[in-house]
């Protein structure tokens, strides 16, 4: 992750670091994970980096969680891009299984705990995909990103390092 961040940064250098920052958070797969590398590696101040890093984030998620099925259903319409929402969906389907277990939990640590393939963005497909209510897709993806948040703090800025 840290070098496609890199690449990122090196791709917008000029650009204000903020922006670089918001740009990364949005993006599917960095999410706010790589946000908060490019912030820490920009020298962004961390109070200043986390809400903005959170809230860019989640700025994408309600669209993803109103409007992604039909999203697919437009795309099948076309051979190339029907197999693209295919297999897109397919993927995010593989993972489905914590989140069906353990459903709002299950949901929340999906998004939380910093792995491949997991965050915000995935989290939102599975849970339009398996229908979750909407409000609890919200609060669990929500409390995801923030637990997400706490990890990547201290894995990115090194709070932990500052406590002890």
């Amino acid at each position: 992750m840290e070098g496609l961040v890199n690449w990122l940064i090196d791709l917008l250098h000029g650009i204000n670091p903020l922006v670089i920052v918001i740009i990364v958070s949005l993006l599917p797969i960095l999410e706010l994970r790589g946000g908060l590398l490019a912030a820490s590696l920009l020298k962004v101040p961390y109070l200043t980096a986390l809400p903005v890093c959170i809230i860019a984030n989640l700025l994408p998620i309600p669209f993803i969680l109103l409007f992604i099925k039909k999203i697919f259903q437009w795309m099948r319409k076309f051979e190339k891009i029907g197999a693209l929402a295919d297999k897109l969906e397919k993927k995010a389907l593989s993972k489905k299984d914590q989140v069906e277990k353990y459903e709002f939990w299950g949901l929340v640590l999906f998004v939380g705990i910093p792995l491949p393939g997991t965050g915000a963005w995935t989290g939102a497909l599975i849970a339009a995909l398996l229908d979750v209510d909407f409000k609890k897709a919200i609060l669990a993806i929500l409390l995801g990103v923030l637990l997400a948040s706490v990890i990547m703090s201290v894995l990115s800025y090194g709070i932990l390092g500052s406590i002890l």
